[in-house]
């Protein structure tokens, strides 16, 4: 029972490592030599956002709403607040795909690797949501 407990806190620790590391988001700039400049970003970089790119930054800040509502389910259980953890992980793995929803084609392995974490902790937690 400890393990399920510990699990939503260690992935959502995991998904937020990923996020600060500087090259999770691409942005491609036009050259006037022709080959585009293409230049990393940590999730929580406000130059993407700046750029319309709108998901990652999101994605940031649902991660660690995540964080905080997993830390709480350690010392309290219940259906509401797994109820919660599955709704926030479901749309903060919706958001980590939005630069692929609005026609970029290019993604790191860093951002599918966080989403399919996000998409993870939403399995675990669909799965005990209908066990209780």
């Amino acid at each position: 029972m400890k393990i399920k407990k510990f699990l939503f806190t260690v992935l959502s620790v995991v998904v937020l490592i990923l996020e600060l590391l500087p090259n999770g988001v691409v942005l491609r700039f036009s050259n006037p030599e022709g080959e585009p400049w293409i230049r990393t970003y940590n999730y929580f970089s406000l130059t993407p956002f700046g750029y319309a790119n709108f998901g990652p930054f999101i994605t940031a800040l649902l991660t660690c709403v995540l964080l905080v509502l997993a830390v709480i389910y350690l010392f309290k259980q219940g259906k509401g607040l797994n109820a919660a953890i599955m709704i926030v992980s479901g749309i903060a793995a919706a958001t980590s795909l939005m630069p692929l929803m609005f026609g970029v084609e290019y993604i790191t392995v860093i951002g599918v690797i966080i989403t399919l974490l996000l998409v993870g902790t939403f399995g675990v937690c669909f799965i005990k949501y209908r066990k209780v």
